[in-house]
């Protein structure tokens, strides 16, 4: 069985899919972006468990799992930087009929989400923003290869929900709007997309790691704020998760 590092475990989740979620929280991850409210996972080094492990929890919640519609989902830090945990934890897991999803930014090898990809029901897909010097300026690296590997996930069976964390004054523009929908509209199937409001509950987290939160100054996005950039998606006629 192949050992993965976490960083948490959150047995009743009930954000991703619906139902109930036993929500796995894997250590480490290279997209440093300014926005994030867990910077504590940016490190690899975490809690090391096996797969064994995992799969005799899985089972204890596996008949919540049956009444809600939920299932297991693999979040971070970025679990594709642990692909071959993730793709085994992912084949034992349908071996007993519980639903998977894979909670990305898609910041990796090409090679490891086509890894995991067959053998994952839902991925939530993390996209920043469409603007490549954006994206730089908001995440420190370029979205080549995020979008590459987002294509991927496009193409595969599996299905495919488009997050985006919609921060004020750094991605919320109409021209933003603008981007995301094409990028959309491009794909040969129709994907939602679901937009995040930015918050400031990870501001503690950046003290106690003796971080600057380069964001301190940017206010949460509002309620009206998300709606706007619902409505104008909706306007280029993107379907909202």
């Amino acid at each position: 069985m192949t050992t993965g590092y976490i960083h948490s475990i959150e047995t009743l989740g009930t954000v991703d899919n619906g139902g109930i979620r036993f929500v796995l929280f894997l250590q480490g991850c290279a997209l440093h972006c300014r926005f994030c409210h867990n910077p504590d996972t940016w490190l690899s080094k975490g809690k090391p468990v096996a797969v064994a492990e995992i799969i005799e929890q899985l089972k204890d919640y596996k008949p919540f799992f049956d009444l809600s519609g939920g299932g297991l989902t693999v979040s971070g830090g970025e679990p594709l930087l642990q692909p071959g945990f993730v793709k085994e934890l992912f084949i034992e897991t349908g071996e007993l009929g519980i639903h998977r999803t894979l909670d990305t930014s898609g910041y990796c090898r090409h090679g490891n989400i086509l890894e995991v990809l067959p053998y994952t029901d839902l991925v939530i897909f993390s996209i920043k923003v469409i603007a490549p010097e954006k994206h730089k300026k908001l995440t420190n690296t370029g979205n080549e290869e995020i979008l590459e590997n987002l294509q991927s996930a496009v193409q595969s069976p599996a299905d495919l929900v488009l997050c985006y964390v919609l921060i004020p004054t750094i991605n919320d523009t109409s021209q933003d709007a603008e981007d995301l929908s094409h990028l959309v509209r491009s794909f040969p199937r129709r994907i939602p997309v679901q937009i995040l409001p930015y918050h400031k509950l990870g501001t503690i987290k950046w003290r106690q790691l003796g971080l600057c939160d380069p964001l301190e100054q940017i206010p949460p996005a509002a309620p009206d704020d998300v709606r706007s950039f619902q409505n104008h998606l909706v306007s280029c006629g993107i379907e909202i998760y």
